[in-house]
């Protein structure tokens, strides 16, 4: 992104003392435009903060999370910036692209596709992990300390980025993470259609498999209700629970009873979350 190019405010509103606003821009690594939200707490304006990402997962917007979480609160009172990207891009309407709500629109899975029709705009990681950052750096106060969180897609896209870039992310999170989508339905369907039929692709992005590799010892803190109804089919934590006690992996997996997969469940245990991830946003080296 140079200079020249700009941010167009979409909206903003006034939040617990601190402002969140939602902008658009052109991204190249997606080749359409593209909405974000951030909430930047009152400490913003006067000096740089933290940054968590927050991922959300299949038919989600940036809007689900701000307006559903109850996160702004406790993010004002910690001095912690949010920042929410689109689950997909937007606009492109490629073939079948808004068929299913689990492939395409909305369902973008964080990952960088690599088969037709895909490939050309459905490039979430590099979204996520290069591009929007760069974004972020360049036009709001945040100090370079980021944590990353998510809910079912969004968990998995955290958890997968997390255990990717060892050393990036002070801490990582996730709300009923899809955390081995090589092996449920969600994911099979997803990365056959933006990988192709090599699994073997697919484990760079299957938290099960990255914890089997090794590729980094992050500790995960992950909640998961007991009710939910994706719980055996599509979620399945008891397999990353087993393959960190193989691999001797750091795992908080929090099973809360008769919670389900909505929004309820999140603003439960949100500022537990937030308050997990300013102990390293603020106190770890």
């Amino acid at each position: 992104m140079t200079m020249t190019e700009k941010l167009e405010m979409v909206s903003a509103n006034k939040s617990f003392g601190g402002w969140h606003k939602r902008y658009r821009h052109y991204s190249r690594a997606l080749d359409c435009e593209m909405v974000f939200a951030i909430y930047l707490p009152p400490q913003a304006e006067t000096e740089r903060v933290p940054l968590l990402w927050w991922l959300s997962g299949l038919t989600c917007t940036d809007e689900n999370f701000m307006q559903k979480a109850g996160a702004h609160r406790v993010a004002a009172e910690l001095g912690m910036a949010i920042l929410c990207p689109d689950t997909s891009p937007r606009g492109t309407d490629l073939p079948g692209e808004h068929d299913s709500y689990d492939l395409g629109s909305g369902a973008g899975f964080y990952v960088n596709a690599s088969r037709e029709p895909w490939k050309k705009h459905y490039r979430m990681y590099d979204y996520v992990t290069e591009e929007l950052p760069s974004v972020v750096r360049q036009h709001f106060p945040v100090n370079g300390r980021e944590s990353i969180s998510g809910h079912s897609m969004g968990g998995h896209g955290a958890l997968t980025m997390s255990l990717r870039r060892p050393g990036h992310y002070r801490s990582v999170s996730a709300f009923a993470p899809i955390v081995n989508p090589s092996q449920c339905p969600w994911g099979r369907k997803a990365f056959k259609a933006y990988l192709g039929d090599d699994a073997g692709t697919w484990t760079q992005y299957d938290t099960c498999e990255l914890v089997a590799k090794g590729a980094s010892r992050q500790p995960l803190f992950i909640d998961q209700g007991e009710s939910d109804d994706f719980l055996e089919e599509q979620l399945k934590p008891e397999r990353l629970e087993a393959v960190c006690a193989e691999h001797d992996h750091p795992l908080t997996l929090r099973r809360q009873p008769g919670y389900d997969h909505s929004y309820y469940f999140i603003a439960s245990f949100i500022e537990d979350h937030l308050r997990y991830h300013a102990e390293y946003l603020f106190k770890h080296g």
